[in-house]
């Protein structure tokens, strides 16, 4: 007994009692966090830390913003809860200022609590208004990521589908190749591919059948900030109308103010039928998500049950972190912000190309980018695949991120790449010092290759 108890006071309870996940729970140690403000988070030992990555992409707002705190605190205070089948007046704040910065015709909505549960939404949503059409099947894109339950999961195109697949899949969901010219499916270039990737999704319409959605990430995310080209998506979008095809955004990522507009598709005035969002909606200080659907959507289900729900569906004290953050993005002219420093941005990423033999490609939009490793530029060969992911191997970006982590900046890191994503907030300072450390971190990498 007595030594139980000693190895239960020695015992950190976050590694021995929760789970980190996507990865081998092993030789987990993580650094505790004590504190958060503006651009910097700080740990328990009192360094802190320049986040160039806005932690998963999600604190647009930097941390410790006190209007969206105080906003939380008022609710909390005025009506913590109630059931989702009553209204309230931050329900009707929060819609109200949805409608002044969502693409026009998406005009009701359905509050959940993730980015995951938004396109598990949209997949309910889109089957069940096509039904009427006989159709229920969803195309997704491969090297995606849409969520990790069932349906989000089966969206999903990287690897981590993969992981789970012989005990957690569903039918009704096909994968096509994506727009990433790259690392093109097609072995092709564009503008001269004419946009093979394009012939691929319409041939896969038209001889699959009974397709009732395409959902695609405007901009790719976590794998690896993809632009598609120019074009791409004002077909595809022509596509989807031609063959009576919802079009799915999945902005979880992308929306409000990331790239430089409150959402992606507004790059290219995009309408789709279909928006789903979370992360920057409050800044992460809660957990929100939105489904925000076409009128000719909501129209249906005047006259048919909408049979979906969660118990913290428009949540009050969530709901009043967007509205406050919604103020925010405005009152702090955080889109100019972005805009004045995508150039600085951008121009620092090319930089990185420039003078460092292990990068082989990065790519941006706003305050979005990403730095790709290869050890062989010709061939544009990672230095790290997924496999090694799932065999617990050593990664060359996990060296780049803890020598960064060293040096006062976070980096969030994937197979053979890493996002740089600060928060929306950053100035050129800041952002400068961050691109600092990240340039002399690459010489890591760079020895890899001399090796």
């Amino acid at each position: 007994m007595e030594s139980y108890e000693i190895n239960l006071k020695n015992a950190n309870p976050t590694i021995e009692n929760t789970f980190l996940t996507w990865n081998m729970q092993k030789n987990w140690n993580p650094i505790k966090i004590t504190d958060a403000n503006g651009v910097y988070f700080t740990d328990s030992y009192g360094k802190s830390y320049l986040d160039m990555s806005s932690q998963l992409m999600c604190s647009n707002l930097g941390h410790g913003n006190k209007r969206i705190i105080n906003s939380i605190k008022n609710q909390a205070e005025k009506l913590a809860f109630i059931a989702p089948s009553f209204d309230t007046d931050i329900r009707e704040e929060v819609s109200g200022k949805l409608r002044t910065v969502l693409p026009d015709n998406l005009t009701k909505y359905f509050y959940g609590t993730s980015g995951t549960e938004a396109n598990e939404a949209a997949i309910k949503i889109a089957r069940m208004y096509m039904a009427k059409e006989h159709k229920n099947k969803i195309i997704s894109f491969y090297n995606s990521y849409h969520g990790s339950t069932l349906g989000s999961l089966q969206l999903t195109g990287d690897y981590r589908r993969k992981l789970t697949d012989s005990y957690h899949s569903a039918s009704g969901f096909l994968k096509v190749a994506p727009p990433s010219c790259y690392h093109c499916p097609f072995n092709l270039k564009y503008p001269e591919c004419n946009m093979a990737c394009l012939n691929n999704i319409e041939y896969t319409i038209k001889n699959e059948g009974n397709i009732a959605a395409i959902i695609i990430e405007p901009v790719t995310g976590t794998n690896g900030v993809v632009i598609p080209p120019e074009g791409f998506l004002h077909e595809l979008r022509r596509i989807t109308e031609e063959n009576n095809v919802l079009l799915i955004a999945d902005e979880v990522m992308t929306g409000f103010c990331r790239t430089g507009e409150w959402f992606a598709v507004n790059h290219w005035k995009i309408k789709p039928d279909i928006l789903t969002t979370a992360k920057g909606i409050t800044g992460a200080y809660a957990p929100l998500s939105l489904t925000a659907v076409d009128k000719k959507i909501s129209d249906f289900f005047n006259d048919n049950i909408f049979a979906h729900g969660h118990t913290y569906e428009a949540h009050p004290l969530v709901l009043a972190a967007a509205s406050a953050a919604i103020d925010e993005y405005k009152d702090k002219n955080i889109l100019e912000n972005v805009r004045k420093l995508s150039k600085l941005f951008s121009g620092r990423l090319n930089e990185l190309r420039e003078k460092h033999i292990s990068v082989g490609d990065v790519r941006s939009i706003g305050l979005f980018g990403a730095v790709e490793l290869v050890k062989d530029r010709n061939n544009k060969t990672p230095f790290n695949t997924s496999d090694d992911k799932i065999e617990g191997k050593p990664m060359i970006v996990n060296k780049i991120a803890k020598y960064a982590m060293e040096h006062g900046v976070y980096l969030n890191t994937w197979l053979s790449h890493f996002i740089v994503a600060p928060p929306l907030i950053i100035n050129e300072d800041e952002l400068n010092s961050g691109f600092d450390v990240i340039d002399d971190a690459l010489k890591i990498s760079d020895m890899e290759i001399k090796i």
